[in-house]
C-alpha cells in the first residue's frame, strides 16, 4: 500500500479520534493520544505539518496492531 503524502497531524488526531481515541495532553509540539480498550493503548503523534512519511507509517503500524486492524482501513479515514 502506498502512503498518503502530505497528511498533517491535525487530520491523523481526528483520525484517531473516530476509532475512540481521546487527546489526554500535549507537551511542546507532541500529543498523546488513549484509548480505553481493552487494552488501553496509547500513541504519540508528533504535531508536524506534513507528517514524514515514516511517522506516520509508524502510527498507523502501532495503531492497526493494538486495535486488531488493517492498516489500510485507518488510511481510509484520513
Amino acid at each position: 500500500m502506498k502512503f498518503p503524502r502530505g497528511v498533517s497531524a491535525d487530520r491523523v488526531i481526528r483520525a484517531l479520534e473516530r476509532l475512540g481515541y481521546a487527546v489526554i495532553r500535549q507537551k511542546g509540539s507532541h500529543v498523546r493520544l488513549r484509548h480505553a480498550g481493552p487494552p488501553v493503548h496509547m500513541i504519540t503523534v508528533p504535531k508536524h505539518n506534513p507528517l514524514k512519511t515514516g511517522a506516520l507509517h509508524g502510527i498507523l503500524f502501532d495503531v492497526a496492531q493494538a486495535r486488531s486492524i488493517t492498516i489500510e482501513s485507518i488510511a481510509e479515514l484520513l
